[in-house]
């Protein structure tokens, strides 16, 4: 019996040992099951540099542990964002493609952006005839935010979608003739000013009593003007005996404001008169308007720059609707960067030089019934034209811009690409001269001077 028994020693060593296998349980165990397949896997065998936690061994598949739980949360999450079974790839692509198409919508006429521009600041993208046609009708703000804006600039990143959208689906292409339409309105990489809001003209001094003529403003004693009427116009409301019939006419020595249509002293140091449509201006209401200066530093009223220009109606006119031409004549502007009133000066010299002078203007009565009220007598027709108003001097503009782009090819400065381009026989009387198709082929023969001493076409003017 005493032989089968352990020694104390014994004991106490298994005790140890058994102590320790009990502390270091399970991580111990862990630790080499770990050690055994990193070993198998090909990692060598070593030891860990850390122990492994109670909560890992611990772990079982009724008690998961915190970060399988945490992955279980996470795939449940995942699972609500997305579908078990998602769309096909042509419902998204016909999504993506409609919802592009939505983004790509212009704000005036809700259809597919064509020749997109962008407005200045606010941003806001619309088709380029669409731009153009809401300033030609009187738009100075954006169509979106009525907001003030400055410019509008061609947009390419917007382009740029768009060919990504109609390669994607061809079936939004507008039609040919829609997009011809819209090319005859806005070229594209064309940039446009939205001008400002007008300034309102004042109002006009309007008798209280519509049949009496009120006093002018060289009338009242001791005005600010440093000038008095020699004939002082009654007030009506004080001394109505005496009182101005406004049926019988402008009162003796007065007239009314080609501009803002009030009574005008006609011998008053601000008073001017038009030498051609021989109306005065009282230069007191507006005085940068109201007013008739030297020839050749007068204002062009409506043209301040080239963007005006692009904008009026009125120069299609001139050139008989010849699109083609106004377009080589926008971009020639363009490149040698001309303002309209250095052309309008150009023309009046040219006229001055020519033996009858504005003789052909008069004949073709270009400056009656251009204001609101009526001229005067002209004192002396053959007398030199000195001072103009801004709308005489635009009717002169209008007249001259064709022979003066004829002259202006005739210096030799028009790049050779221009003049190789085919004309047509049929010159201006061509019937397809408005189709953009044929333009090209009609373009310029047969713009002719309109002074007879200046029978210039375009056979004349293309250097040899």
């Amino acid at each position: 019996m005493a032989a089968m028994l352990p020694s104390t020693s014994t004991l106490g060593v298994e005790h140890m040992e058994t102590a320790k296998l009990d502390s270091d349980s399970p991580s111990q165990v862990e630790q080499e099951e770990l050690e055994v397949n990193l070993h198998i896997e090909g990692s060598g065998r070593r030891s860990l540099k850390r122990r492994a936690s109670l909560s890992w061994g611990e772990g079982s598949a009724e008690s998961p542990s915190g970060k399988r739980l945490k992955d279980e949360h996470a795939g449940q999450e995942e699972s609500k964002d997305f579908p078990a079974n998602p769309p096909t790839n042509a419902m998204n692509r016909r999504t993506l493609i409609d919802d592009l198409a939505q983004e790509l919508e212009c704000g005036c006429c809700a259809a597919l952006v064509y020749n997109p521009v962008t407005i200045l600041p606010c941003q806001h993208s619309f088709c380029g005839s669409c731009c153009v046609l809401w300033i030609k009708n009187g738009g100075t703000t954006c169509p979106s935010c009525r907001g003030l804006s400055t410019s509008v600039i061609p947009s390419r990143a917007l382009q740029s979608m768009v060919n990504v959208l109609l390669r994607a689906d061809p079936s939004r292409i507008r039609t040919l003739s829609e997009r011809a339409q819209a090319d005859e309105v806005y070229r594209s990489g064309q940039s446009l000013r939205i001008p400002p809001p007008r300034e309102p003209s004042p109002e006009p001094a309007l008798p209280r009593n519509t049949d009496y003529a009120l006093p002018c403003p060289h009338c009242i004693p001791g005005n600010p003007f440093r000038w008095n009427c020699p004939n002082p116009i009654p007030d009506p409301e004080t001394n109505q005996d005496h009182g101005w019939l406004l049926e019988d006419g402008a009162p003796p020595g007065h007239g009314f404001c080609g501009h803002c249509e009030t009574l005008v002293a006609l011998r008053a140091p601000s008073t001017s008169r038009c030498d051609f449509c021989q109306v005065s201006f009282c230069g007191i209401g507006i005085p940068e308007r109201c007013c008739a200066t030297l020839l050749h530093s007068q204002h062009l009223n409506g043209f301040s720059d080239l963007g005006d220009l692009i904008q009026a109606a009125d120069i299609y006119e001139c050139f008989e609707g010849n699109t083609v031409e106004v377009e080589i004549l926008f971009d020639y502007l363009t490149e040698h960067r001309m303002a309209p009133k250095q052309i309008y000066q150009e023309i009046v010299q040219h006229i001055q030089n020519t033996p009858e002078q504005f003789t052909p203007l008069f004949d073709q009565d270009l400056f009656t019934e251009i204001h609101g009220v009526a001229g005067g007598a002209d004192p002396d027709p053959a007398a030199p034209r000195q001072k103009i108003c801004r709308w005489c001097a635009t009717e002169v503009f209008l007249w001259g811009i064709r022979d003066w782009w004829i002259l202006e090819r005739r210096k030799g400065r028009v790049s050779a690409t221009i003049l190789g381009k085919p004309d047509c026989a049929g010159g201006k009387s061509c019937r397809n001269q408005k189709d953009p198709g044929e333009a090209l082929l009609s373009s310029r023969r047969d713009l002719m001077l309109t002074p007879s001493s200046l029978q210039i076409t375009r056979e004349n003017v293309r250097p040899r």
